[in-house]
């Protein structure tokens, strides 16, 4: 009898561990099978997270982490690592945990998993990481259909198809737009660029009938693994969210952007290991930023939070899409910011620009330019160690085309004019210089002015005034632009044509031209 009681003390005991416990390696595959051979060995202080706690591997690449219930283990890559990704180019990090399954629900989650591995092992292959690098991001792909994911595979990735010397690229969410089934016509399409490729969770890649926060992403989860995770690449540490609370927990309709308490945790811990002259990229849909006053679109204490965990990071930016437009902000002691130096955050354009709308080009596509008249297009963000500077690559034009300039085509000889001469540059912000001149003469600083783009107004006019129906479908109604300049036009000149060049200087002190023309006649 004693001896009977000790069994099964023992046995319940194995069995609370395994229920509570995940234990595994991460380990060099030298061979690159994905499995752990005799001969290759741990690696040690490698981060691995159940996406709450994060822990170090031992010196044998060992680990261990607190379950409970269904999780997703991730390892974190380490500098001078390579992920191996999947056929579809997905890069494979982690391992889902759901023994029975994700729960119903109209689209597809995890699958029933089954029990636990008595070891989660996690293979790295080294690979020679240099402290400059360039990565590919790509705003709101947000295809409805898949007519749309034609749009996209045309005029976005076929551009960047076959792209050399860029180690990996990052989708800011919203993937595909609430029709979950066009994630793999998605991942088939970006899987064509030929390099690794990491996600994130947009407001429009949700599960909606869930009926909490925590189970909104199971379809997500199964086809890109964890909403949370990070990695590492040279001096700089990506970090990874999901900021899209849902159902919004202020009426339990529709969504608001935040984190939760076990991001909160997770963010905190995985720091705790980065070091301090790292540069820390985050990434998540819903901008940080508020520039409306009566903008309440993101939860301001886990804001606050955020800040206090980046207190001690001096070198940092942030990410996200969401708005189809473009913009530059930076977070300084008014928004919460706790050091000098303010906060960037970028707010990206998008790949689908005004969600495939507008004229149709050469090949059928929708030019879609954005409400705030930045063209649809995707960035490209250098990295030098901890320090970054970025180029708007518009799709279908030359890398040099950085701005739009609208003018008048002709003015009155003399006769003070109203008009002016409007540049978008649409990687611009307030901080930046833009000037002109005319006819090669003195240049004159162009005033910064939040107004709507009339190359944009002009393009939506187009709709209204056409008397035959066009094409495609009408774009979305103009917005302020945080990008635009405006200058004098000179009317005193001689009669003809004058040319107009334009120089914009960014905040890296890249400078960019551009140019127009505009004619003086005399009064008749």
């Amino acid at each position: 009898m004693k001896k009977t009681i000790i069994y099964s003390t023992l046995l319940c005991c194995s069995v609370l561990t395994a229920q509570t416990t995940v234990k595994g390696s991460v380990f060099e595959d030298l061979n690159q099978n994905g499995k752990r051979d005799k001969k290759e060995k741990g690696i040690l202080n490698v981060a691995v997270t159940n996406g709450r706690e994060v822990v170090l591997t031992d010196k044998k690449g060992n680990y261990e982490l607190p379950l409970q219930g269904d999780a997703v283990i991730a390892v974190i890559k380490p500098t001078g690592y390579k992920i191996q990704a999947n056929a579809d180019n997905i890069p494979q990090f982690y391992y889902n945990y759901k023994p029975e399954g994700s729960p119903k629900s109209k689209f597809e989650g995890v699958a029933p998993t089954g029990k636990l591995p008595e070891s989660v092992d996690f293979p790295l292959v080294s690979q020679k990481e240099t402290d400059d690098f360039t990565a590919l991001i790509f705003g709101d792909p947000q295809p409805y259909n898949l007519d749309e994911i034609d749009f996209f595979t045309r005029g976005i990735v076929a551009e960047v198809e076959g792209i050399k010397n860029i180690p990996f690229g990052l989708s800011m969410g919203d993937l595909v737009g609430n029709d979950l089934s066009l994630f793999n016509p998605y991942i088939q399409a970006v899987k064509k660029v030929g390099i690794p490729w990491y996600n994130l969770l947009g407001n429009h890649d949700l599960n909606f009938d869930a009926k909490a926060d925590n189970l909104a992403d199971e379809t997500y989860e199964a086809h890109f693994g964890p909403a949370n995770y990070a990695f590492n690449y040279g001096k700089v540490h990506f970090i990874v969210l999901d900021d899209v609370l849902y159902p919004d927990p202020r009426d339990h309709e529709g969504y608001w952007g935040g984190f939760t308490e076990e991001q909160m945790k997770f963010i905190e811990n995985d720091l705790k290991v980065v070091p301090k002259d790292h540069l820390i990229v985050l990434a998540f849909h819903i901008p940080l930023s508020e520039p409306d006053s009566k903008d309440d679109s993101f939860r301001d204490e886990d804001r606050q939070k955020l800040f206090e965990l980046l207190k001690d990071f001096p070198n940092t930016l942030s990410l996200s899409a969401h708005t189809h437009m473009q913009r530059q902000d930076f977070l300084g002691k008014k928004e919460g910011w706790l050091q000098e130096k303010p906060h960037h955050h970028y707010n990206i354009g998008t790949t689908s620009g005004d969600w495939y709308s507008g004229k149709l080009d050469e090949k059928g596509i929708p030019i879609s330019v954005m409400r705030d008249g930045t063209p649809k297009g995707y960035a490209f963000i250098h990295f030098s160690g901890n320090q970054y500077n970025v180029d708007y690559k518009v799709a279908g034009k030359p890398e040099n085309y950085q701005m739009k300039v609208f003018a008048p085509k002709v003015v009155a000889k003399g006769k003070h004019t109203k008009s002016g001469v409007f540049v978008n540059f649409f990687m611009g912000s307030k901080k930046d210089k833009v000037a002109y001149r005319v006819d090669q003469g003195e240049w004159k600083d162009m005033d910064y002015a939040e107004v709507q783009d009339p190359s944009y107004v002009e393009l939506v006019y187009e709709w209204e005034l056409s008397e035959v129906l066009m094409p495609g479908k009408r774009s979305s109604d103009p917005e302020k632009s945080t990008h635009v300049w405006r200058g004098e036009i000179p009317s005193n000149l001689s009669l003809g044509t004058h040319t107009i060049e334009i120089k914009a200087t960014d905040m890296f002190g890249k400078t960019h031209t551009a140019n127009t023309s505009y004619r003086i006649d005399k009064v008749k």
